[in-house]
């Protein structure tokens, strides 16, 4: 009897930023998850704010050619006092999105306290706790020097955790709004706008 093949696949996780871009990128084969990469974009040495967008499009487009994910997963941007930095962060994260949609490839959005509390089982825990997790669930021998890439592999792990639930698979576009996340575009069908989208897509966009 013929055994059937087992499906290889690769998922990137994104921690949005201005000054360092955290990034992971897993490999998931069958029941076996590892950790292929997990780095950061540096950006901090760049004055231009303009410089500093262009940069992540093309570095985020860089990788995702070099390490073929089949999905991207961003961590989208929190809401707090300082209007500018909000701004500033959710330029940042559109951008990194634009990069993966170029390429054709599904995008998908969790928001913070989702992302920590899919890693530790805690939506308030700190950045020292998710990388201590993160680092012992995929034997990462030499944790990264910046909290920004183990981030990121925080949010590639939390998509996996989230998509991999056949209880989560059976509700569908549901059960990702209830977990704090969504599916925020897909390459499918071609590029769009964001204000595009949420006109035809109202329930997708996270209050």
């Amino acid at each position: 009897m013929q055994m059937k093949s087992v499906e290889k696949y690769r998922i990137m996780g994104i921690d949005p930023g201005t000054n360092y871009m955290g990034y992971g990128v897993l490999e998931i084969e069958g029941r076996t998850v590892r950790s292929v990469v997990l780095g950061d974009i540096d950006l901090h040495k760049l004055p231009d704010p303009y410089a500093k967008l262009r940069y992540i499009f093309e570095r985020v487009g860089a990788l995702v050619d070099e390490y073929a994910p089949r999905e991207v997963a961003l961590e989208s941007p929190f809401f707090g006092e300082n209007v500018q930095s909000m701004l500033k962060l959710g330029r940042a994260q559109g951008v990194a999105m634009a990069a993966a949609l170029s390429r054709g490839i599904d995008v998908f959005e969790y928001a913070p306290m989702r992302i920590k509390q899919s890693i530790t089982g805690r939506g308030s825990a700190a950045k020292e706790q998710v990388a201590s997790i993160v680092c012992r669930t995929l034997a990462i021998d030499r944790p990264p020097k910046r909290l920004d890439a183990t981030d990121g592999m925080a949010v590639a792990l939390c998509h996996y955790f989230t998509s991999a639930s056949p209880l989560n698979a059976a509700l569908g576009d549901e059960r990702v709004k209830g977990l704090g996340g969504g599916k925020k575009a897909a390459s499918k069908g071609g590029s769009q706008s964001w204000e595009q989208f949420l006109k035809k897509n109202p329930d997708r966009e996270i209050k």
